[in-house]
């Protein structure tokens, strides 16, 4: 496999790779991203390790596919008309794959999100023209927990549609009949191993139900899981959930329950990781350094599961993961001294790389 993908990299040396096929607006450029072969991570573990660079998508993540996913399927069933409203609660990149989506359909937007997240994602849905509720964050069982407000809202208004990205399997679906199908055409087949991080499970179960249908059973599909979420014991435990505690600096990934979305691919699942903050932020560093890849924590987050999942796959193994956006709209904390310091994670930056921290 790493032959022909050097034989392709030869052949576009001379030219960008980029589809010259025309397609009709925002919603047409979804998808159809490139599979990077991550070189120094690959060298080092004496496997193939692969991550999608989903921050290519026109809105810069890996989450426009669920925003076209979720709209189109309620124009399908007519549940939303011309000039109508779409209602979301969102950790951020949904709401943005959404107001873009919106933005180019004619829909107005309103986004219900934690206060917690960072000020890039809220400034950024609001210069879309999102009309943007930041609630405090509270859990899912609260009535207030920013979801809920967001399915309240949507209620209370005419013509309008919360999309409920959570626990509405369209979501899913986009990525069974999108990322899954790339994946699998990318690497020509040959893939031993998926792993992703999950918040509403979409990812991990679209793509995982289509490489499990396609290599009948060969390829095994990781969740990954960040500190405060209940999901890699959930899976450990084969089904016992856990009361959530503590927190993560990654945002948008992490649950404290079974989504519908997941629930739609949880049987099949090969097994889980938990990955900590700290090896989390030593990556988004370590990928910036190698690989001139300036990615989020989350993504960085897919990356060491996906060291860790080759790993256990054994030397030659294929690792597919997903690099779900970039470092643009967390680099106020990301790249803060002093936020790296307030959360107790500058000392697991190595020494060489702490260069990169340049806001004060």
């Amino acid at each position: 496999m790493l032959s022909v993908l050097r034989r392709t990299l030869v052949s576009q040396s001379r030219q960008f790779s980029t589809n010259r096929i025309a397609v009709e607006g925002f919603t047409g450029s979804v998808g159809n991203t490139p599979l990077i072969y991550l070189k120094t991570l690959s060298n080092e573990t004496g496997c193939k390790i692969f991550g999608k660079a989903e921050f290519q998508n026109p809105g810069g993540s890996i989450k426009d596919r669920a925003a076209v996913g979720v709209i189109r399927d309620a124009e399908e069933q007519g549940l939303i008309k011309p000039g109508g409203t779409v209602v979301e609660g969102t950790a951020g990149n949904t709401g943005i794959g959404l107001a873009h989506v919106c933005r180019s359909r004619g829909y107005k937007c309103v986004i219900f999100m934690p206060n917690t997240q960072s000020q890039e994602k809220i400034d950024l849905l609001r210069m879309l023209g999102a009309e943007v509720h930041a609630v405090p964050a509270v859990p899912y069982e609260n009535p207030q927990n920013y979801n809920h407000q967001a399915r309240d809202y949507a209620k209370n208004l005419t013509n309008a549609i919360w999309t409920n990205q959570f626990d509405n399997t369209a979501n899913a679906y986009a990525h069974y009949i999108s990322t899954g199908p790339e994946i699998w055409q990318q690497t020509q087949g040959d893939i031993d191993g998926f792993v992703c991080a999950t918040g509403t499970g979409g990812t991990l179960a679209g793509v995982g139900k289509y490489l499990k249908e396609k290599s009948e059973g060969e390829t095994q599909i990781w969740l990954a899981d960040p500190p405060g979420s209940v999901l890699y014991q959930y899976v450990s435990t084969g089904g016992k959930l856990a009361e959530r505690s503590g927190s993560s600096i990654t945002e948008g990934i992490g649950q404290g329950r079974v989504t519908d979305n997941l629930a739609t691919f949880f049987e099949d699942l090969s097994g889980a990781l938990h990955i900590s903050d700290e090896k989390s932020i030593a990556m988004v560093y370590e990928l910036l350094d190698t690989e001139g890849l300036y990615l989020g924590a989350s993504s960085a987050l897919n990356v060491v599961a996906a060291v860790e999942l080759a790993q256990k796959l054994g030397k030659g193994s294929k690792v597919v993961t997903v690099l779900c956006d970039g470092a643009y709209r967390y680099q106020s904390r990301l790249f803060s001294k002093q936020w790296l310091k307030a959360k107790g994670l500058d000392g697991a930056i190595p020494e060489h790389l702490r260069k990169y921290a340049v806001l004060d």
